[in-house]
């Protein structure tokens, strides 16, 4: 395992239990989304604009430079489980539409601007993930959405700095934290769960940081 250098924060490595791609298909009557992702075991070539044979059926709000790669932590899946009882979709990975299912750290500790080599990808969290409507008809409930809003365990979003070749069991290492302060928690909380009110100071900062993503800082904007 390479060397980690940290700007704050403690060194941690994550383990990805899988890589997915997804194409697009019905998931309800009119309603596409390619959020049924699946794993594969072979290698996969990661661009600018993410996965090699993964799909989005909205592109204005779904993918893009800044949104590229989605990652949901399998810490949480205990969690869900409790609040959504046995649900099948829950007994394996890709439940969320995620790109990459990690295991080792959540939106807690991860961290805004946080860098992460990955196979021979250099990745950065660019915001957190701000889930639609089409959770609910992935479940089949009418609170998913809700609780995924209400509980922020939603996973993030990464942009791509080098394109490379990652796989199922690779490690990703952290290579940098720019900003320790700045979980993507924290900043799920003051964009999309209401708390700008509790920090306004805290918005007008994130409006001020390229590193977040150009949707989130246009958001910040309007709410300072």
């Amino acid at each position: 395992m390479p060397p980690v250098m940290a700007w704050g924060g403690m060194d941690f490595a994550l383990s990805v239990d899988a890589v997915l791609t997804g194409r697009v298909g019905l998931i309800a009557p009119d309603v596409l989304s390619a959020i049924g992702k699946v794993p594969t075991t072979d290698p996969v070539r990661v661009t600018w604009l993410g996965l090699d044979g993964d799909a989005q059926a909205d592109r204005v709000h779904h993918g893009g430079h800044d949104k590229a790669v989605h990652l949901f932590p399998q810490d949480h899946y205990p969690w869900w489980r409790e609040a959504l009882g046995d649900h099948p979709l829950l007994g394996t990975v890709g439940a969320f539409g995620e790109n990459l299912a990690t295991r080792g750290a959540t939106e807690a500790t991860l961290c805004l601007g946080d860098r992460f080599t990955l196979g021979t990808a250099l990745l950065e969290i660019s915001q957190g993930r701000q889930p639609c409507f089409k959770l609910n008809h992935r479940f089949g409930r009418k609170d998913a959405l809700a609780l995924a809003m209400k509980s922020g365990r939603t996973g993030a979003y990464l942009r791509v700095l080098r394109e490379g070749e990652i796989r199922a069991g690779d490690v990703m290492v952290r290579v940098a934290q720019p900003h320790p302060d700045w979980p993507v928690s924290r900043v799920f909380d003051l964009l999309i769960g209401g708390g700008h009110r509790r920090d306004p100071a805290g918005v007008a900062a994130l409006a001020r940081m390229p590193v977040l993503a150009a949707t989130w800082r246009v958001r910040a904007e309007k709410l300072v």
